[in-house]
């Protein structure tokens, strides 16, 4: 490939990047756990970019088998093995199964607090303190997980939703689960992808020294290579020894080095005056504009049924 003249030249500059990360030029090769350091560096670049200069640090990032298995460990440092009084997790209603199915193989305490429909499925914090405080009795919250955009429920949450969501973790001494894999799934023109890292930054003390993990999946998004198996979270002021117990869960084995690639080619995209740069920009065009048509037609074909109300698919 990388003497084969039909590839653009910043593709194979891109490869040629990559392999030389590579032990023995070799995809095929083992990665340090995290992942390769060149790609982590990467992804903290596409975060600053995407998070208005707000520094992220390469040593902070976990590439992953996708989001899945990222958001299996992190919950994992959360479970405190009392069966009496077991670790709780709060997760949304309606929700991913991974969550649920998750929390029932650790033993966790499934803590559901239910979405507000009439709101475009925004987390109303009265119902976050009736989840909560009905939980106690049954076990120790240690953490929430939000999802935004949402999964199944298509909203995308405002800024001021989140500001309140990471006061309430706070309040709560909570940690922050934020599954952000359809981040880049956006479709009106009024809504806005915010991360709860730049919001909990934004905020300020003390609110920015909170522990949070956040998650990006190359499953979804305008590529949607599930297959691949590729993503990366980022870990931030995170105690030193739960760090400790972070890499020790993570040291067995490296993810998938082809999906360490992917995703490392998805936060990295052709751009303006390179070679191929016409026509990723005419291809993501489609597919972005396919998902918008589609998502249209969902609540309105819901819409048009008699008796059935769906609220517009935001993202």
């Amino acid at each position: 490939m990388m003497n084969h003249l039909d590839f653009p030249s910043d593709i194979r500059k891109r490869v040629e990047q990559f392999l030389s990360c590579c032990d023995g030029r070799s995809i095929g090769s083992y990665t340090e756990s995290r992942g390769l350091l060149c790609v982590r560096q990467a992804i903290s670049e596409y975060i600053q970019k995407r998070d208005g200069g707000i520094i992220s640090d390469p040593n902070d990032i976990y590439l992953c088998n996708g989001a899945n298995d990222a958001i299996k460990t992190v919950i994992k440092l959360l479970m405190n093995n009392d069966v009496n009084k077991p670790s709780g997790i709060m997760i949304p209603i309606p929700q991913y199964p991974l969550y649920s199915a998750t929390l029932s193989e650790y033993g966790a305490y499934q803590i559901g607090y239910y979405l507000d429909e009439d709101n475009n499925w925004a987390l109303n914090i009265d119902e976050l303190e009736r989840a909560f405080y009905e939980a106690k009795e049954h076990c120790i919250p240690r953490g929430i997980v939000v999802i935004n955009p949402g999964n199944p429920t298509g909203q995308v949450l405002t800024l001021r939703n989140i500001e309140n969501i990471i006061q309430f973790a706070h309040k709560h001494r909570l940690f922050l689960i934020a599954d952000e894999v359809y981040q880049e799934n956006v479709y009106l023109p009024s809504s806005k992808f915010y991360s709860f890292k730049k919001v909990l930054i934004d905020l300020g003390s003390p609110y920015n020294r909170m522990e949070l993990a956040s998650f990006h999946s190359a499953s979804k998004g305008w590529h949607g290579e599930c297959g691949s198996r590729g993503g990366y979270y980022e870990l931030i002021n995170i105690d030193k020894d739960v760090r400790i117990q972070q890499n020790k869960l993570v040291s067995p084995c490296c993810s998938s080095v082809w999906g360490q690639a992917i995703i490392g080619a998805i936060i990295c995209p052709p751009k303006e005056g390179e070679e191929s740069y016409e026509l990723y920009i005419k291809e993501r065009t489609v597919i972005d504009n396919r998902l918008k048509e589609k998502a249209k037609l969902v609540s309105d074909l819901f819409n048009s049924v008699e008796g059935v109300h769906c609220n517009t698919v935001m993202g």
